[in-house]
């Protein structure tokens, strides 16, 4: 097995039994990048000379035999719209393209504090806009399953790296499906944490009541393992809450429950066929699979396209061209405050952001906030009673992440509805502060696609530990 194939569990015991060093993990995977990355697109930006550097610091621990986190020499990739200091984050954005963050995320900093090496900053959808990985101001990032198709967005890069091997695990965002829906894409594990549980310091905001620093991983253990190390409680984040630590599964005993609305018209019938399939395995396997009803799931994506440009709208405001990042008022034509405003976001924004902020300031404008943001919020309010309600008949829900396997590049771009629809099943979670994952389900080879387990708010680990019970049953 190549060093680049290696889980967290695997690379962590080669190097503390010295079959190889840190530096030569980190130089394998960045000798893979440096001959993948140019066709895939999965980085933005390679942080070489740094990797190398903490590669050789956790060598000279390892030689002293210290007792060394979990984590210390893994190299992982981190999404460019998450910050790490002294590094440029860009958010995939012609208005940030020069950005070196000063400081770094609450997510980064607990990832350094286990001695992980980050190897760079992956790409993504400009500012988590997005569900392709194709509106990207550096360009889109391909699929590494099918380089004739789109891998998923807006965490596009973060899940393009782990599927090619180009690092070991990656972190991303997930605002309404933006781990889940890449993971699904690209055949990989994609978690997205209770609302809280994970520091949202340092990640650029984009719809901060949904938002989720995420993980993406090879196996749903490895994905238990980040979640260990970044789920503390940070002061920099006032919705920070940490993370109590959860049992194990019994899956004699567990319940899952079936949404009857989570089958749709226009869902791809192959991946019904497999979605249907995978869970027939687990009740094969002694558990409990009961239909259900979230009766106001038909109303979340709208209610999700109103309060995420809303919030978008307002975060992305303070881009005006004045504090920091692209400016035009060098430009001899501009000659009012107004105008630097205006050419600063006409030029630096893309198509697809410009088109959200539109989408939320109308929501939030006089004569519409009640009509529109005021109501999506209450429609909210039902959908987590919705599942209230559920979770109090069964422990977990399963559902499709995706209507579809990944679809080919530019093919819906034209159709900004049509790819919105690709969040069809994700959002919900978001909308509720559910812990989400989604697990690979189609066979080597074939085009991936991926089953969501949700769970109830805060219990992570029992999402995760019935995840990596059904990733064995699978496997079978």
């Amino acid at each position: 097995m190549e060093l680049t194939e290696l889980t967290i569990e695997q690379a962590g015991k080669g190097l503390r039994s010295r079959d190889f060093s840190a530096k030569d993990l980190a130089k394998a995977f960045l000798d893979r990048i440096n001959s993948r990355n140019e066709k895939i697109n999965a980085y933005i930006t390679v942080c070489e000379k740094e990797a190398l550097s903490e590669a050789e610091n956790i060598d000279k621990l390892l030689s002293h035999k210290a007792d060394l986190p979990l984590l210390a020499g893994i190299p992982c990739a981190i999404k460019d719209i998450i910050m790490l200091k002294g590094v440029k984050c860009t958010a995939a954005s012609k208005i940030l393209e020069n950005y070196t963050a000063s400081y770094d995320a609450g997510a980064v900093k607990f990832l350094k504090e286990q001695g992980t090496v980050m190897l760079g900053k992956a790409n993504l959808d400009e500012f988590a806009v997005g569900s392709s990985g194709e509106h990207s101001a550096f360009g889109k990032t391909l699929n590494p399953r099918d380089e004739t198709r789109v891998p998923g967005g807006s965490s596009s890069g973060s899940a393009a790296a782990v599927a090619d091997d180009l690092c070991i695990f990656a972190l991303g965002s997930d605002t309404g499906g933006s781990v889940r829906l890449p993971a699904s894409f690209c055949g990989v594990v994609g978690f997205k944490p209770s609302y809280g549980a994970v520091s949202r310091s340092g990640l650029m905001a984009m719809a901060s009541s949904l938002d989720q620093v995420g993980i993406l991983s090879k196996s749903v253990n490895d994905a238990k393992t980040v979640l260990r190390a970044i789920s503390k409680k940070d002061p920099m984040d006032s919705t920070s809450l940490g993370l109590p630590e959860g049992k194990e599964t019994d899956l004699s005993k567990l319940k899952i429950g079936f949404p009857k609305e989570y089958f749709i018209k226009g869902m791809d019938p192959e991946v019904e066929k497999l979605i249907r399939g995978s869970i027939k395995k687990i009740e094969e396997a002694g558990v409990e699979i009961r239909e259900i009803s979230l009766p106001h799931t038909k109303y979340a994506l709208a209610t999700y396209y109103i309060i995420m440009p809303s919030e978008l709208s307002a975060n992305l405001a303070r881009f005006d061209g004045i504090k920091y990042g692209f400016s035009k008022e060098s430009d001899l034509e501009t000659k009012t405050l107004l105008e630097v405003y205006l050419k600063t976001r006409q030029e630096g924004f893309g198509e697809e952001v410009r088109r959200r902020i539109m989408l939320g300031t109308y929501s939030l404008s006089a004569g519409y906030y009640d009509a529109y943001y005021l109501k999506a919020q209450k429609v909210r309010t039902l959908i987590r009673q919705d599942f209230k309600r559920a979770f109090e008949d069964v422990d977990l829900i399963v559902s499709p992440t995706s209507p579809t396997f990944p679809f080919k590049i530019g093919e819906k771009t034209e159709d900004p509805v049509l790819m919105y629809l690709s969040d069809v099943f994700t959002i919900s979670a978001n909308l509720a502060g559910l812990p989400a994952v989604s697990l690979p389900v189609s066979k080597p080879g074939s085009l991936p696609t991926g089953l969501q387990i949700m769970g109830k708010p805060m219990e992570d680990y029992g999402v995760l530990s019935a995840a990596a019970e059904f990733e064995e049953i699978w496997k079978k």
